[in-house]
């Protein structure tokens, strides 16, 4: 990785003021739960309007994740970096775009053998200086949902045997 590329990851990686969390119940194994996060091109079937792909690596440490969300004629370009995995508690990402800046964390806490929480958790920088800022609560509400739904959908996918 460039220098250039370790100084935007560095900036990227600092929290934001847009701070969002999603929690869900998953009726399966933490391994398993956690196995499904990291097949990242198949992540638009619990993200809606998305497309993921692998840009660089394996999926690991390092590589780098494209999701790109079209809603009609707008289109929202997310790169985002894994910089941590710790199978089968977190995965940590820092997502390195334009719009979507800032870290990014899925947990999984074993509530016992067949029961995980998962916990997903971001810290977006809010463009626009003080527009942004004064924006943000009224966004909020709107991607507290998506990711709620997103986790909701995910949750059955990996129930139901369809991920990993």
């Amino acid at each position: 990785m460039s220098e250039e590329s370790n100084g935007r990851l560095r900036d990227a990686a600092q929290p934001g003021a847009g701070e969002v969390t999603a929690t869900v119940i998953v009726n399966a194994p933490a391994a398993r739960v956690f196995a499904g996060f990291v097949v990242w091109e198949r992540q638009g079937e619990w993200i809606p309007f998305t497309q993921v792909r692998l840009v660089e690596g394996t999926g690991g440490e390092g590589s780098l994740v494209e999701a790109v969300t079209t809603v009609g004629p707008a289109v929202l370009r997310d790169e985002m970096r894994v910089v941590r995995l710790d199978p089968p508690y977190e995965v940590r990402v820092v997502h390195l775009g334009r719009v979507l800046r800032g870290p990014g964390v899925l947990r999984c806490t074993p509530m016992g053998e067949k029961r995980t929480q998962v916990v997903w958790h971001e810290w977006f920088h809010v463009p626009a200086g003080l527009a942004g800022r004064v924006a943000w609560p009224v966004l909020w509400p709107g991607s507290k949902f998506g990711l709620t739904q997103a986790l909701r959908r995910f949750a059955r996918l990996v129930e139901q045997g369809q991920l990993p």
